[in-house]
């Protein structure tokens, strides 16, 4: 089985749904996929859950987002919006979800 994390930096919102829309696809051809919401894209959460965005709705239901990154959230001013979320939050690198984890673990690592 193909693993795959993609690590979203982004905040434009355009380029985040093309996240969202090669998540879903990947995990509905078999991969092994997590996503991880990193940088400016952390502020992106909010946006998704407040708009009630479908993509989105589908990608937490299927348990696709691995975490949101503490660091990066509490620096954009989020952090306590992303913890009541109920999504996984982690910090584990200095603040941060680390690449290593996840290599580590057979996945391939893509930032976008």
């Amino acid at each position: 089985m193909k693993k795959v994390a993609l690590f979203a930096f982004n905040g434009n919102p355009g380029c985040f749904i093309h996240v969202l829309l090669n998540t879903l696809d990947m995990h509905e051809r078999g991969y092994a996929v997590k996503l991880v919401i990193e940088g400016e894209a952390v502020k992106l959460v909010k946006t998704m859950v407040e708009s009630n965005n479908p993509l989105f709705k589908k990608v937490v239901d299927l348990k696709l987002i691995d975490c949101i990154c503490k660091g990066c959230s509490a620096k954009m001013g989020v952090l306590e919006f992303n913890e009541q979320t109920g999504l996984p939050v982690d910090g584990e690198m200095s603040g941060h979800p680390p690449f290593s984890t996840y290599i580590e673990d057979g996945y391939t690592v893509i930032t976008l």
